[in-house]
Parts: structure tokens; sequence; C-alpha cells
């Protein structure tokens, strides 16, 4: 497996580097946190992404996609990280995207993949029951009846729930996992929106006694794989707008560390603080192996898919955690003040943390899969 960006996906990293930076720089995710933005992102700026073709990245040729692949991807969501660009690529693009392209139904596929590509009404996949991350043993039910299905059930932290026309809900038909397309404007869909650090959208939804047709149910071979395989792409994708946060903390720390001048030398020349920075060089390095190697595996079909994503995304966790405490005390006063950006990034890392599977989730994975 390659670990290198061909030249389609660097010109598409060149592109979308342009992009964060003319159209969504750090001020403007302030500016939507000032405002209170219901949707957490700008939808004029999601329209925008939408007619470049981003929900079609990653997806297959033979479901419209323009398979750039998933290193392609993993560079998007890295620079969404230094930029702090808010935007429901994730729950649409990714989740979404990596669901309804596995669908064995010819009738689903012509009836939802068209409407991924478009982007106008997104989708956001209802999964968490509580505040720790489960993606199997759900609470919510799916009764099957004379007109189809009876779906109740609450579900937390939505990513992109808010405003989502289309919300792909995990329940429990007889034991087993499946899925099922859910209009939020139904009755008995409720949605409320969740105040959450990074100031994006999450959402909590509750679902009485939903009625569907028979064809909500989205028809997968085995729909436990695809939940797991879709939300492993997630996973590497936090990581990778992880590694992206925690490098651009990085190096606007190491510029603060030049600039900063007590006892008439810039603080940066103290060796103490020299060590603490090379470690941290070091463990962000290690993070980019590891997201560089999953996002390779996942074009490539790889076995060690699961593993390599739990890998991931425990480090990222982990180095957003200690990075990002790193940066505020290295830059000292200043870096707890609102004003200062720096604050802004250290919300939006704490809540990649937790998101899909905090450190201590992965490691026991990581640790399951291994036999262990």
């Amino acid at each position: 497996m390659s670990f290198l960006l061909n030249e389609d996906q660097t010109l598409l990293r060149e592109s979308v580097l342009v992009f964060v930076s003319e159209q969504s720089p750090v001020s403007r995710q302030r500016a939507l946190r000032d405002s209170h933005a219901p949707l957490g992102f700008a939808p004029e700026l999601w329209q925008q992404a939408v007619e470049l073709g981003w929900p079609a990245t990653a997806l297959p040729e033979e479901a419209g996609g323009l398979a750039m692949g998933y290193p392609g991807l993993g560079a998007m969501f890295e620079l969404m990280g230094r930029h702090l660009a808010a935007l429901p690529l994730l729950s649409h693009t990714v989740l979404a995207g990596a669901l309804l392209t596995r669908l064995s139904d010819a009738a689903q596929q012509e009836q939802w993949q068209p409407l991924l590509l478009q982007g106008e009404e997104r989708f956001a996949l209802a999964l968490d029951e509580s505040q720790r991350h489960q993606p199997q043993g759900f609470k919510t039910t799916a009764v099957a009846n004379a007109g189809g299905w009876e779906l109740s059930g609450e579900k937390y932290f939505v990513i992109d729930g808010v405003g989502a026309r289309w919300l792909i809900v995990a329940a429990q038909v007889e034991g087993k996992s499946a899925l099922f397309m859910v209009d939020s404007q139904a009755i008995g869909v409720q949605i409320h929106a969740l105040n959450l650090a990074d100031s994006r959208n999450h959402a909590r939804i509750q679902l009485q006694k939903v009625q569907l047709p028979a064809s909500a149910r989205l028809q997968l071979t085995d729909t436990q794989a695809a939940l797991e395989q879709a939300l492993d792409c997630a996973r590497i994708c936090l990581a990778a707008e992880g590694l992206g946060i925690v490098r651009e903390s990085f190096e606007r720390t190491v510029a603060y560390l030049k600039e900063r001048v007590q006892f008439d030398v810039a603080i940066g020349s103290f060796q103490a603080l020299q060590h603490r920075v090379a470690r941290l060089y070091t463990e962000i390095e290690l993070l980019d192996s590891c997201v560089r190697g999953a996002l390779a595996a996942v074009d490539a079909q790889s076995p060690d898919l699961a593993q390599l994503a739990s890998l991931a995304k425990a480090r990222a966790s982990d180095l957003c955690e200690k990075l990002l405490n790193e940066a505020v005390q290295l830059h000292g006063g200043i870096g707890v003040t609102d004003e200062f950006d720096l604050g802004l990034f250290l919300k939006r890392a704490r809540v990649i943390q937790q998101t899909l599977g905090d450190a201590l989730f992965h490691r026991d994975r990581y640790a399951r899969l291994k036999g262990f």
C-alpha cells in the first residue's frame, strides 16, 4: 500500500486548501459560534462544496462518484482541521456514503445514491443511545406491522442531525441490527439541538412510534459489517481532522515560542521547552503514519482495516488531549483567553476525542481484534 497521494489526489488537496483558506478560515468558525448558527455551519458554504463535487470525492465510479480514494479524502479532512472548517462532510459523505453505496437492492440504490451525490437533502446517521459510543445492542426497536414498520427509540450525539432531511436510524429487529431510512419531517420524529463545546451540529433525536413503509429498511448483505466499516471510515477521517488540528496548533505554538521574549531572549531558546516541543513533534509524526496507513487500508480493502482504524483513532484522541493541553500551557495566560484562536482548536479537539469512540474504547477494541 502506498501512503503517498497520487497526482489527482494532490490536485484535490491543493484545490481544497484554496477553498478552505479563502472561504472558511478560522475567523468564520468564530463567527458561526458567536452568531449561534442553528446548523453549526454555513449552508451556502456547503452548497459551494457540493458544486465542487465534494460529496462524490471518495465514492466509487459505479455509484456516480469521483473515486478519488480515501487518502485524498483524508487530506481534505486534515485541511478542514487546520482551518476548523465546519461542513457536514463526515455525516453526509463518509457515514451515509459508505452505507448507501453498499446497498444490495437496486431500487434503493436508484432512490438514494443520486440524493447523496446532489447533497441538497443531507443524510445523518442516528446511532448512539447514551453518552458512550456503542455501535451495537440498540434499545431502539423496529416492529413489523401491516403497513411496514413502527420505529421507537432515542438517539444521542447525531452528527449534523439538525437540519438533515434523511436519518439513517440503527435499530434492533428480532435481536439483529437493522438500518432504516427515516424522513426527519415524519410524524413522531423530534430533533433537539445539543450544545457541545465545539459549537458544531449535534442532535438528540426522539422517535415515537414512527410509521415507516416496508421499503424503509435498507437492504445490506451484512448490516452489522457494513455499519462497522462505515464507522471505521469515519473514525479514520476524524483522526485525519485531529491530525490537522494538532499540526496547526503545534505550528502556532512553535511560532509563539520564537516570538515571546522573556529575560531578553525568546522563550523558545529554553532547553526545557525545546524538549517538550520535540516530544510533541515525534507524536505528531507517529499519528501521521497511523492515519496514512489507515486511509490506504480503506482503498486496499485490507482485512486489518478495523485494527488500523482503532489504532489511528486512539492515537488521535490521545494526542488531541495531550498536544492541546501543552499548547495552552506553552502560551501561558494568553492561551486560555477566548479572544485567542487556540481555544477554538482545543474545543474541537475535545469533541473529536469522544466522537465515535474515545481512546479507551479503541484501545480495548484493538486488543480484542488482536485476540487479547
